[in-house]
């Protein structure tokens, strides 16, 4: 019975350090869509943040500074995404095609002009990283450690579902975010501000993707590299999709492909497993497509999502 215990310890302590970097991005998505942007940007927005938290890390040694440069970083590549489909009305899938083959190369050119030539950056020290908490509270290696002893950024995602929340159904901002996703005509015609709205929402999502990224190279692991990030900036649009748009419904996506990915580090880990690593490797990939697969078709789209608006003059 302990062992079960101590298993189901370590699976849950494996979802939470998967899920926060998918909710991070999630919840940016979520913005973006909403308000009639289609961002998939999301992965490029990602890897900037996780190599700026990095570098950042390194140079202050200060793991929440690093972080919060690191969501800035993400902002302002979406404001690269902003200007070109909001204010001049390109289409917004190119657009965030675009960003993500833009944002990883520059991120990999600017790490080897800084590194001797490396695609990847030096280690982080341990004390440079996000901080724990509850640590020294439980005992090592025990239930109550792998659940509750994870990093504080852990905690902070997920009372931004609460707060992202709130926003949307609660205040006057939400309900005209919502409205400018659905109608942003009649939303221009009440004197709603459809571009500000819009780009707010934009340099908003590539913030939280900055988390989301910064979270894997100060949390999940110590250093950045090209590799990092690749694919769950798609996973966390996954989310998004199955959540039907919703931060509560993007919440429990991203901890289903969260839980896959724990699983799947899990097993990677354990020698005794004889399948090999790279079906193994497969798993949140495969639950991603079986998701889009028995739930896109459910999920109510914002009925502007994708069409550029410009103002008529």
């Amino acid at each position: 019975m302990s062992t079960v215990i101590t298993n189901l310890g370590l699976v849950i302590n494996a979802m939470l350090l998967a899920t926060p970097p998918l909710l991070f991005a999630g919840l940016g998505s979520c913005f973006s869509e909403r308000s009639g942007v289609v961002n998939i940007g999301i992965e490029g927005m990602m890897t900037v943040g996780a190599f700026t938290g990095s570098v950042v890390a390194l140079y202050t040694g200060n793991g929440w500074f690093a972080f919060l440069c690191a969501g800035i970083a993400g902002a302002l590549v979406a404001v690269i995404h902003a200007i070109a489909c909001i204010t001049y009305g390109a289409d917004q899938t190119i657009s965030g095609t675009a960003i993500n083959f833009l944002a990883p190369g520059l991120a990999i050119f600017i790490c080897r002009a800084m590194f001797n030539n490396s695609s990847d950056t030096t280690p982080i020290d341990t004390s440079s990283k996000l901080p724990k908490l509850f640590e020294g509270v439980f005992p090592v290696g025990s239930f109550g450690y792998n659940v509750f002893c994870t990093y504080a950024a852990a905690y902070l995602c997920f009372i931004l579902v609460a707060v992202a929340w709130f926003v949307f159904y609660k205040t006057r901002f939400g309900m005209r975010l919502r409205a400018v996703g659905e109608h942003p005509k009649a939303c221009d015609t009440l004197g709603i501000n459809v571009h500000g709205i819009r780009y707010i929402c934009v340099i908003l999502s590539g913030f939280l993707a900055g988390l989301g990224g910064a979270y894997i190279t100060l949390a999940t692991v110590n250093q950045f590299r090209p590799t990092l990030i690749v694919g769950q900036g798609f996973i966390a649009i996954a989310a998004v999709i199955f959540g039907k748009f919703t931060p509560q419904g993007t919440l429990k996506g991203c901890l289903i492909f969260g839980l896959c990915s724990g699983i799947k580090t899990l097993l990677s880990s354990n020698s005794n497993i004889t399948v090999s690593p790279n079906l193994i490797s497969m798993i949140p990939y495969i639950v991603t497509i079986l998701a889009l697969i028995f739930f896109v078709g459910k999920s109510s789209v914002p009925a502007a999502s994708g069409k550029p608006y410009l103002k008529e003059k």
